[in-house]
């Protein structure tokens, strides 16, 4: 019933899309049970991984990808005065980034050993379409929901944990990041701004994103214990990180553990030489950029964060500011991701060279936009930085299950839900990727 529902729920949109994620979910199960049988005959069953890796990723760079390669090769065949290919723009499927990494780790697991492959093929069928986090994560690997797709516990205290999680990820999108959408959409038009606008701007969506992000996490997580599942977690407070070693840790869990897991460690991690290692280091941050998006603004965004890894790597995995006190780690890193996502939102890399050019003070604008700026921006940026600072993370409120938060909680979530209703719904961020 699960899948059938979550099948439903995918096609809504493009039914025709359904056939493209059946079609890698049967080329796995087939290949995982390759696997297998090739192993029990002695075998390492390499070429059912070789097959799962390029089907995968074949149809993860055409339908991702291609547009991008295209637009690209035909700017440079205008500048040599050459008449540009023709082509037809590729439509990105929602949430193909996302199944398509949950397809090859559970391949790449049954070859290591680490996984049993699924008993039937609607358990898989399942695994992969699970609609809670089917469109932006979190990233399931196979053998944490095994178990669970044949014997889950149900109780009214897990019920309610999830519905407690939904309503604090539903709050959290629609009266903290599409309330400053506007705001962060303004600054990103590609008008100069003033010194504080840009600075202003650049904060604004760094905690949209957050806030977008996190919500949709914590929803799925909540959808998922509702339904009996439990989802890993995906955020542990990533804007305290005292370094972006650390910032890796806490944000987006479970793509940097995959990054780390399938592309780092294999490309062989830090066991091959301290060179290697920033080689390393540097590919599997510039690939996680390109996952993101087909753009040389996201390309950009990876190289930036893996040159930062390196420098602390050089440093045994310390920032510069080691020796600053723990406020000023915490403020120095957040200001780093902020630079970064200046390379994140920008159209493209001009913009993106503009805005740094008037953080900066280099491109100053005549007509400031604090002029325009609304009180509600005050006050729900001041709400967003005090929950991303100084309150326990939405994981620990729920699991306490304090009589006072699950009453905030009912507020904010009518609040959310006369929101939805009366002004203009942003679309989840990682929709896109």
């Amino acid at each position: 019933m699960i899948a059938v529902a979550s099948y439903v729920f995918y096609g809504w949109w493009r039914p025709d899309f359904v056939v493209l994620m059946l079609v890698s979910t049967i080329v796995d199960y087939g290949c995982g049970t390759g696997v297998v049988r090739s192993q029990e005959k002695g075998g390492r069953g390499r070429r059912f991984l070789i097959l799962s890796l390029i089907v995968n990723l074949g149809l993860l760079s055409y339908f991702k990808y291609a547009n991008f390669g295209i637009d690209t090769l035909n700017n440079m065949l205008l500048r040599a005065d050459m008449e540009p290919m023709r082509w037809v723009p590729v439509i990105l499927p929602v949430g193909i980034s996302f199944y398509t990494f949950q397809t090859i780790s559970y391949t790449v697991d049954i070859y290591r050993g680490q996984s049993k492959p699924a008993r039937q093929f609607r358990d898989m069928m399942c695994y992969v379409s699970m609609f809670p986090q089917l469109i932006a994560g979190p990233i399931v690997r196979y053998g944490s929901v095994a178990k669970q797709l044949h014997s889950r516990t149900h109780s009214l205290a897990k019920f309610y944990r999830g519905v407690l999680f939904f309503q604090c990820g539903f709050a959290k999108k629609l009266l903290i990041a599409d309330v400053l959408a506007p705001l962060a959409n303004q600054a990103f038009d590609g008008h100069d701004l003033a010194t504080l606008d840009s600075w202003i701007g650049a904060l604004a969506y760094a905690m949209q994103i957050y806030f977008d992000f996190s919500g949709y996490s914590d929803m799925a997580i909540g959808l998922g214990l509702m339904m009996g599942f439990r989802f890993p977690i995906n955020f542990d407070s990533p804007y305290r990180a005292k370094s972006i070693t650390d910032f890796w840790r806490r944000w987006h869990i479970s793509l940097s553990s995959f990054l780390r897991d399938y592309l780092y460690r294999p490309l062989g991690g830090n066991r091959r030489g301290k060179i290697r290692t920033y080689v390393n280091l540097g590919l599997t941050m510039l690939i996680g950029g390109l996952w993101h998006g087909a753009a040389w603004t996201f390309i950009c965004w990876g190289a930036y964060q893996g040159l930062w890894l390196i420098v602390e790597r050089l440093h045994g995995k310390r920032p510069l500011y080691h020796r600053a006190p723990l406020f000023l780690r915490i403020g120095f890193t957040f200001v780093i991701a902020l630079f970064g996502w200046v390379f994140f939102r920008s159209a493209d890399i001009t913009v993106a060279f503009n805005y740094f050019s008037s953080m900066f003070g280099f491109c100053e604008s005549e007509t400031p936009m604090l002029l325009e700026l609304r009180p509600i921006f005050y006050l729900v940026g001041t709400v967003a930085i005090i929950l991303v600072w100084f309150a326990p993370t939405s994981q620990r409120l729920v699991h306490r299950a304090h009589p006072a938060y699950a009453l905030c909680l009912q507020f904010l979530f009518v609040l959310a839900l006369m929101h939805l209703h009366f002004e203009n719904h942003v679309p989840f961020l990682y929709y896109q990727f």
